[in-house]
């Protein structure tokens, strides 16, 4: 494929790139994506029918060096019962300021897909109007009606499997995969739900229940988050980034690093710089798609200031960066008395939307969502209950894991990350191998976010000793530890090019070759949602709007 008939080039795999790459390359498009990172083979680089099994997601690439943290706020001793704990490690970070645990995703082909738990969520209609309702964020460009037929789309692709239906989020067709049954440690969570009179009920998963061409289904072994060697979960590479190599119109470069993006006259992008094999290249760009998430495309775009955009490209409205979100969470880990088996099963296969709407907490903006979190906090092997739950040496080590394993059940909230001014995405003055300079990551945790994390806190607490839990030996909290998996909002899409940086088809206000597709688009975080769906949604609509462009 030469590079002079490329018609789009796409700078990143994950959900957004991948799912552009498949939409338009079907409609005739000559697609090149360019990824940083490299291909993964599930039968070969996922280790979980090895002893290998309980090593991490195993990264190629270092993802901590495209990126520094600033130093975070100091803590408060007002809010010391929301501080992280281990009953054998005492605070998980003894320090009186936040720190970091890091921005957790993947450099490779698929993007942070292929280490995701298949969590496969609509955004509430309600937290899509978030400035007009309650005065904070922005409001999303569109509707959630305008959305739905492209959540439908997205659904069918990955293999999303849910329950017959869903209260919060109207649907013009069921899921296309039976929900998943629950494991017999959910089930007996889903006791302690309804004994505090809450609902819980199948999450959506982008994983398979029934096998499908060239996909198993699941087996509930529990691994999503160490990558899936079956093929059943709903990974890009595995979904869109197949289906559009499959057109013959779609080129996928790995470990290409891509170090500035160049503009043209007209308000034109001309093309990108990229780095490949040790080499410094450059490509044209008819039309130009970023999708490098909300901390690496405004580290991009910042990167990329030049005579014609010296405060960054496309940052007109100095909102490039603003608006970040981050993941806010709080897990509750404890024994139950019973042997549950509870190290098997699909890490999330239910959820609590009770609170998810942005009023649904009393006093507080932004909701929530609850569900299982065993396996995202690893606690689905020996070596995290021989290091974290169990204490001693030698034999009455060996009595105590054997009278604890399996018994763990772990509670997890999810809440609504609101911007702040102190939260954002700069560049630093320290720069990679390559000269790019790093993203700096600045995050406060507000009054508001507090008093989420401690509503949340109370219910986890709540619904494990509802489920019979006598025993907590851990929690976490992002009240002093920062670690995020869903960032969003540093490139917020809107109509108005005096607050936002993508208009309501992603497309760049200034910039008319320039789209970004990834969650750093959008507006509001929503009540716990995970976001690739949503971007999935978001990307598969903007390619319509791309070629229905050419057409006219």
């Amino acid at each position: 494929m030469s590079s002079s008939k490329y018609d789009v080039v796409i700078i990143g795999s994950g959900a957004g790139g991948g799912a552009t790459a498949w939409a338009l390359s079907k409609k005739g498009f000559k697609v090149l994506v360019l990824e940083a990172g490299p291909h993964y083979i599930p039968e070969q680089d996922y280790k979980l029918h090895t002893p290998l099994w309980e090593k991490p997601f195993p990264h190629k690439r270092n993802i901590q060096k495209s990126y520094q943290v600033s130093q975070l706020q100091a803590l408060d001793s007002r809010w010391d019962h929301l501080r992280s704990w281990n009953h054998l490690n005492g605070r998980l970070n003894p320090t009186n300021r936040r720190v970091s645990y890091g921005y957790h995703h993947v450099k490779g082909v698929g993007g942070s897909s292929l280490h995701f738990t298949g969590e496969a969520h609509r955004l509430n209609p309600q937290a899509m109007k978030m400035f007009s309702d309650f005065g904070v964020a922005a409001d999303w460009p569109m509707t959630y009606q305008d959305l739905e037929p492209y959540y439908t789309l997205a659904e069918g692709v990955v293999g999303v499997a849910g329950p017959n239906s869903d209260p919060y989020r109207p649907r013009s067709s069921p899921y296309p995969e039976t929900a998943h049954p629950l494991s017999h440690a959910s089930k007996i969570l889903k006791q302690g739900f309804n004994k505090l009179g809450l609902g819980i009920t199948e999450n959506s998963l982008a994983v398979l229940s029934s096998p499908r061409q060239e996909r198993l289904n699941c087996n509930y072994c529990g691994g999503c988050l160490r990558g899936c060697p079956r093929r059943d979960k709903g990974s890009i590479d595995v979904t869109y980034l197949s289906k559009a190599l499959k057109t013959g119109n779609c080129e996928i470069r790995s470990n290409c690093s891509v170090k500035q993006v160049e503009s043209d006259t007209n308000d034109t992008i001309k093309g990108v710089h990229y780095k490949e094999a040790g080499t410094l290249k450059f490509i044209s760009a008819p039309i130009l798609i970023i999708a490098c998430g909300a901390i690496e495309t405004p580290r991009l775009l910042l990167a990329s200031s030049d005579s014609r955009s010296p405060n960054g490209l496309s940052n007109e409205s100095g909102q490039v960066g603003q608006n970040f979100m981050e993941t806010l969470l709080w897990t509750s880990n404890g024994l139950h008395p019973d042997a549950l088996g509870s190290h098997r099963g699909l890490p999330v296969d239910s959820i609590c939307w009770d609170f998810n709407a942005p009023d649904a907490i009393p006093g507080v903006i932004g909701g929530c969502r609850f569900g299982p979190s065993l396996a995202e906090s690893d606690l689905v092997g020996p070596i995290s209950y021989a290091t974290r739950v169990t204490s001693g040496w030698g034999k009455a080590h060996k009595q105590k894991m054997r009278e604890s394993f399996g018994h763990a059940l772990s509670v997890t909230g999810i809440c609504e990350s609101l911007p702040n001014k102190a939260t954002h995405i700069t560049l630093s003055s320290a720069r990679d191998a390559d000269g790019m300079p790093l993203a700096k990551i600045s995050s406060l945790v507000d009054l508001m976010a507090i008093k989420r994390l401690e509503f949340m806190a109370k219910k986890c607490r709540d619904i494990l000793t509802a489920s019979g839990v006598t025993n907590i030996f851990e929690e976490f909290s992002s009240y002093d530890i920062f670690s995020s998996t869903h960032v969003s909002g540093t490139c917020r899409m809107g109509a108005n090019p005096e607050t936002s940086v993508v208009d309501p088809w992603c497309r760049s206000h200034r910039w008319q070759n320039l789209y970004i597709v990834d969650s750093s688009v959008f507006p509001s975080s929503g009540g716990g949602e995970s976001p690739g769906l949503t971007i999935q949604a978001l990307a598969l609509r903007t390619a319509d709007n791309i070629a229905a462009s050419r057409q006219a």
